[in-house]
Order: structure tokens, then sequence, then C-alpha cells
């Protein structure tokens, strides 16, 4: 809906999200494939966020950061699932202004406090592999809050910037999103107001993070690298490439699509395949994460196996 205002001309007051599909038949089929999904993502996430929590044996960095990149994971897919599983029933599909706003800020902090997490978690398992006998002393409880602190505070700021500076925008071209989420580049899309400095703060910020996060990734696994090849023990090196491999597979798969949807050259661009690109590391990617570092962690699996013993024995 599009109300006139006497000092600032069209308004828009609510906004239609055109999501996924504009193809009714399709429509029950991909609720209840989207529905299944969060429920993955939501019952993976909290599992392992609780499984940390309460277990003795993942009192270490490296679980300190995995419990907050599930926290981020279920964060920014439930700014994201629920409103898109509601609009798949919904005649329209249509969000307010202000809960566009708010969508957009929480996204925001979620996906780039786990951007600059996982690039945190790649320097821990540097420390662990490269410095052991350092790794307890310089990866203290105070130094991992910090990191994780600077990151939300980083994402928060950021975000908060872009969604005040986007919503201060005039939308007198459409109310129409070719999205099925509130995101920045669909809503720049039908402002008629100049966006040159909104553009530039996006542009700064992503490039930011994005070489930031990659440059301390790529650093953290030459290092990792080399010391593993230096290794004199196959065993010593199975157990350093099992305690990081999880990790390396989580960024490829998150970044390599994060690169493909914002380093596309401007004319093969298209709000389809970002929507195709979005589905993934909004829905997919958070349901994967928790399947990644679990099924392939013993720690974790062990973990898992006292809990289950431990509920047999209560109950016998």
């Amino acid at each position: 809906m599009i109300k006139m205002n006497k000092t600032t001309g069209s308004q828009v007051t609510e906004f239609i999200l055109m999501g996924i599909t504009n193809r009714p038949e399709l429509q029950d089929a991909l609720f209840v494939v989207f529905f299944l999904n969060y429920m993955v993502i939501a019952l993976g996430n909290l599992g392992l966020i609780i499984l940390i929590s309460i277990d003795s044996h993942l009192k270490t960095p490296m679980y300190f950061f995995l419990r907050h990149l599930a926290f981020v994971d279920l964060g920014y897919s439930t700014a994201i699932g629920p409103k898109m599983l509601v609009n798949f029933i919904e005649e329209k599909n249509i969000i307010s202004y202000v809960g566009c706003a708010t969508q957009q800020v929480f996204f925001g902090i979620f996906i780039t406090s786990e951007i600059f997490i996982l690039s945190v978690m790649a320097y821990d398992r540097y420390m662990a592999i490269c410095k052991p006998l350092l790794y307890t002393v310089i990866m203290s409880e105070m130094v991992c809050w910090l990191l994780v602190f600077i990151s939300y505070l980083y994402s928060t700021i950021v975000s908060l910037l872009v969604t005040i500076m986007t919503f201060k925008s005039s939308f007198c071209k459409s109310n129409v999103l070719r999205h099925f989420y509130c995101d920045v580049l669909p809503l720049l899309s039908i402002t008629c107001s100049d966006t040159r400095n909104i553009d530039l703060i996006i542009m700064v910020s992503a490039a930011f993070e994005l070489v930031s996060s990659l440059l301390i990734i790529f650093i953290s696994y030459m290092f990792i690298l080399v010391t593993i090849l230096r290794m004199k023990s196959s065993e010593g090196r199975h157990k350093a490439f099992s305690t990081c491999g999880s990790h390396f597979f989580g960024v490829m798969i998150f970044y390599a699509t994060l690169v493909f949807m914002y380093m596309q050259p401007q004319s093969n661009h298209s709000f389809d395949t970002d929507k195709t690109a979005s589905v993934f590391y909004t829905l997919v990617i958070p349901m994967l994460n928790p399947l990644i570092y679990s099924l392939r962690n013993k720690a974790v699996k062990g973990a898992r196996k006292r809990k289950i013993l431990n509920k047999n024995k209560m109950v016998a």
C-alpha cells in the first residue's frame, strides 16, 4: 500500500514480497519442504547450543565459537524462515514497513556475525595446531568473549546504519520486492532517492568484511598446512586435519555462495539468481552446519552419546 503525504509525497507503508516462485501449484509443496528444512535448522542448531553448554568436555575455545556459530545460524534463518512459511499459505505476501526494517536489521546482524565468527574459528584452529603451548594462554575465556563481542558490535552498528539509511529513502516507485525477504538490494531498486551514500557504505563494508575475513582464514590455513606437513607422525597429521576439516568445509560452502552472489558481473546480475543463492545461504547452510560439525566431530559425537547414556540410566 502507498499513502500520499503532503510533505514527502508517496510513501510505502507495507511491502509485497514476490516470494520464491509465482506458481501457485508449487506453494503447498514448497511449504512442506521449507517447514521441514526450518525444523531441522532449529533442532540441529538448538541441540548443538544446548549440548556444548551443558557438556563439561566441550568447554574449549573451539566449541565456544561453534556454539556462537550455531546461534547466528539459528538467528538469521529465524529472521527469514517463519515469515517465508507464512507467505506460502497467504494469498498476498505482505510485510509491514516496520516488519521489513526489523527483518533487515536482524538478518544483517546475524549474517555479518557469521562472517567474522568463521574467521575467528580459523584463527583458533591456527593457534591450537601451530602454537599449542601458547594456546590456552592466548585463547583465554576473556579473549574469546572479546572476539565474539567485537563481531556482534560491528555487525549491529553496520546493520543499523544500512537499515536506517535505506528506510530514510522514499519508496515511491513501487512497494513490490522481487525477493522472499527484505534485503537491501531489492529495497534500493524501488527507491527514488539518491542511493550513492548507502551504495558506498554497502560496498566498503562488504569489501572490508569479505577481504579481512578471507585473509584471516587464508593465512591461518596456510600456516596450518605448513605445520601439518612438517609433522612426522601420521597420527598427528590425521588428528590435525580432523580438527579443522569440518570448519574448512563449512567455510568453503558459505563463502563460495557469497562470492557467487555479490561478485558476479553487473550485466549478469538478476534478482532470480539472487533468490536462488539466498535460499542456499539463508536456509540450506544453517541446516548443513550442525550436520557438518557434529557428524565429523568425535568430541561432539562423544558428548551426544554420554547424554543419551545418562538419560537412559535415569530412566532405568
